[in-house]
């Protein structure tokens, strides 16, 4: 039997208009007391009364992407949601709804922002695990305490995909899918790209006779419910983007697939062979082929953190999609940079970012507390700009700055 975590069953969503009763469960024992320091440089906030009562008396913390006409994307955590937490999957909310110049649908998402929050989308971030135990029930698209890994927490590093796989990019894609993009068909809201969501269908009915997702025997009964719930594109396309971004290519119960054997590609390179109609949809369409935001890498990271694939280190399948950073806490850490035109930033300790040539090879300026270091041979480090680091490792020596 294939187990609902495996199979990330929506049970708390809701999806399209409909509609679950909306309950106040103070006596939710998977809540614990709150001790959140409520940081506005972070953007974090207390639950706004204007939310109700479900809200405020339920869930500690809150954030918001702010749509161009004036309404706002809610996002509100419970009491174990770490502030980290909260700005990771703010972030990945950003980052999908980040404009991508020049593509077909998502040159301008300001639409899309709009309707999401003229849909009433709320990003509902809960404690524990998707496993049942934890009673709330409002309005929003689930996502849980245990699925969402901060860059550079042990659980992002570790890449443990039966305790704690990040599901932060396929439940929020969820939401911008179900509030933004629109599903066609019943229950569903109305979206702004019908065009896009008919590209997505097609792909999806495509995807499901000839066994390029949901291809396993087990899970007919879950594709049957999602049919009866008109969600079987949204599954498709988050089994998608999963694997595009990264976050199945650590996984080594399914060396050869995605989303624990549901999707017949494991990392980027397969989808184009082993799903052209899901290739075409990440052609220069809505999804950015980078990570866009800047990812805050965890406090409590003692070592080295890599931008570059390395096979000997699971997580970066997913962090060499990542651009952008600052390191966070006191330890001295190091930075290894991939090939893209990285922004780092460093934390209270010493920082040293690793290249992969010799000094020579480089060109490197400072001005105003900022370092530029430009790799001469092209396609290998980039340009990386450099704020708070204290040193540059090349394979021939060290520079202080």
């Amino acid at each position: 039997m294939i187990q609902s975590k495996k199979i990330n069953f929506r049970s708390v969503a809701i999806i399209g208009v409909a509609v679950l009763a909306l309950i106040s469960c103070n006596n939710d024992n998977s809540t614990s007391p709150s001790t959140r320091t409520l940081d506005t440089t972070l953007g974090i906030e207390a639950v706004p009364q204007s939310l109700g009562r479900d809200y405020t008396a339920n869930f500690d913390g809150y954030t918001k992407v702010s749509a161009p006409n004036g309404g706002a994307i809610h996002i509100v955590a419970q009491s174990r949601i770490t502030n980290e937490q909260i700005v990771r999957a703010r972030s990945v909310l950003e980052h999908y709804l980040k404009n991508l110049p020049g593509s077909v649908y998502g040159a301008d998402k300001s639409a899309v922002t709009n309707r999401m929050a003229a849909n009433g989308a709320i990003l509902i971030l809960l404690n524990g695990r998707d496993d049942g135990r934890n009673p709330i029930q409002v309005h929003g698209q689930p996502l849980f305490e245990e699925e969402i890994q901060v860059e550079g927490h042990p659980w992002y590093m570790n890449q443990d995909f039966e305790e704690h796989r990040d599901a932060t990019f396929e439940e929020i894609l969820h939401l911008v899918h179900d509030y933004g993009i629109g599903v066609d068909g019943p229950n569903s809201n109305p979206g702004v790209l019908p065009a896009f969501q008919a590209e997505i269908r097609a792909a999806q009915k495509n995807a499901l006779p000839n066994k390029i997702w949901a291809m396993d025997p087990r899970a007919a009964d879950w594709v049957a419910e999602l049919a009866e719930e008109n969600s079987l594109s949204q599954e498709y396309l988050a089994a998608l983007i999963d694997v595009y971004y990264g976050l199945w290519g650590a996984d080594v119960e399914s060396p050869n697939t995605g989303m624990h054997g549901l999707y017949v590609a494991k990392v980027r390179a397969d989808i184009a062979k082993e799903d052209p109609m899901g290739a075409a949809l990440l052609q220069n369409k809505f999804f950015h082929t980078y990570l866009t935001y800047n990812a805050r890498i965890d406090a409590g990271l003692n070592g080295n953190f890599s931008l570059k694939f390395d096979a000997s280190k699971p997580y970066t399948h997913h962090a060499q999609y990542l651009k952008d950073i600052t390191l966070l806490g006191t330890h001295n850490n190091t930075v290894t940079v991939n090939q893209m035109d990285n922004d780092i930033t460093g934390n209270a300790g010493v920082n040293t970012v690793i290249f992969s040539g010799k000094s020579s090879e480089y060109e490197i300026s400072t001005e105003n507390g900022t370092t530029k270091v430009t790799d001469k041979i092209p396609n290998r480090d980039g340009t990386n700009t450099l704020t708070a680091v204290e040193k540059l490792q090349f394979t021939d020596k060290t520079v202080k700055l």
